[in-house]
């Protein structure tokens, strides 16, 4: 994979401010099982066009899961000055990258959105008001998954977005407002990354197989066993985790995604991992499944 790639595959956005309008009538969706929550590690954009041994999980866990009967996804690149929530009936693919093929540019993942979700998340969170967005659509946070989850683009998708003034204990107690979703069929997604440190890759690296520094496995190992002990203060409170936490989370845009579906863990579920690989020494694709 090319250095300039690679690099503008992970980086994040510009905080921006959506436009809010009007909703149509909501039309709540029926109950169902519980369904599981996610964390995938979603790399460079090309993971969404690949054939590779992280989008053959994505399509593996696509078939494992219960079809769901919408997504909702919180991207580590859709950061925003309060928090808001696709609302369009079409959400547009957003190219948010640079200097990649033109293949990659050419991807349309026409999905449906779902206003009426939209509208019942907003009105089921009471913590902080959620704006219905009408300008965002689907970045490469949230695409370049679901398009090897679900290639038929036949299932409503919509995003949620960061605030990115909020500390990381706002972002987890969201989380967990969200939960009366899951027993109504919506797939909830974190995309981001738990180690993810541009500055620090080792670009002549980034082909060797699973290749991390010392620090960075250190803190994946740290991020994994406090997930599997459900110490959710201490992921929480990663600032305090000493100086291998900070190399890994030198900005929180992709560490904050995971907040959101640790909130989500019920007392007894049990979380499972998967593509839990270093990349180019700084970064890793570590997931995680609850439920």
């Amino acid at each position: 994979m090319k250095r300039r790639h690679f690099l503008l595959g992970f980086s994040s956005l510009p905080i921006l401010t959506p436009v809010m309008n009007s909703l149509s009538e909501l039309h709540a969706l029926p109950a169902s099982d519980t369904m599981p929550v996610l964390f995938v590690g979603h790399g460079s954009p090309m993971n969404g066009i690949e054939d590779n041994e992280f989008s053959r999980r994505w399509k593996k866990l696509g078939e494992e899961v219960p079809v769901p009967k919408a997504v909702l996804c919180i991207s580590a690149h859709w950061l925003t000055k309060g928090t808001h929530i696709t609302a369009m009936e079409k959400p547009k693919t957003i190219h948010d990258f640079g200097g990649f093929p033109e293949e990659l540019f050419k991807v349309q993942y026409n999905a449906p959105g779902s206003p009426s979700l939209a509208k019942e998340t907003s009105e089921l969170v009471k913590k902080t008001n959620v704006g219905l967005d009408h300008d965002w659509g689907l970045d490469h946070g949230t695409w370049s998954i679901t398009k090897q989850m679900f290639p038929k683009a036949d299932i409503p998708v919509l995003q949620l977005s960061i605030d990115y003034a909020r500390p990381p204990q706002y972002h987890y107690d969201l989380g967990k407002e969200l939960a009366a979703l899951r027993n109504k069929g919506v797939l909830i997604l974190g995309s981001g990354n738990m180690v993810h440190n541009l500055r620090m890759v080792a670009w002549d690296k980034l082909d060797a197989p699973e290749y991390g520094f010392d620090w960075a496995h250190e803190i994946n190992a740290s991020f994994k066993k406090y997930i599997t002990e459900r110490n959710h203060t201490a992921l929480i409170n990663y600032q305090q985790l000493g100086n291998a936490a900070k190399l890994a989370i030198p900005t929180p845009d992709h560490y904050y995604p995971l907040l959101y579906t640790l909130g989500l863990q019920n007392k007894n579920e049990q979380t499972t991992f998967f593509n839990d690989k270093a990349v180019g020494g700084s970064l890793t694709m570590t997931s995680v499944r609850i439920g």
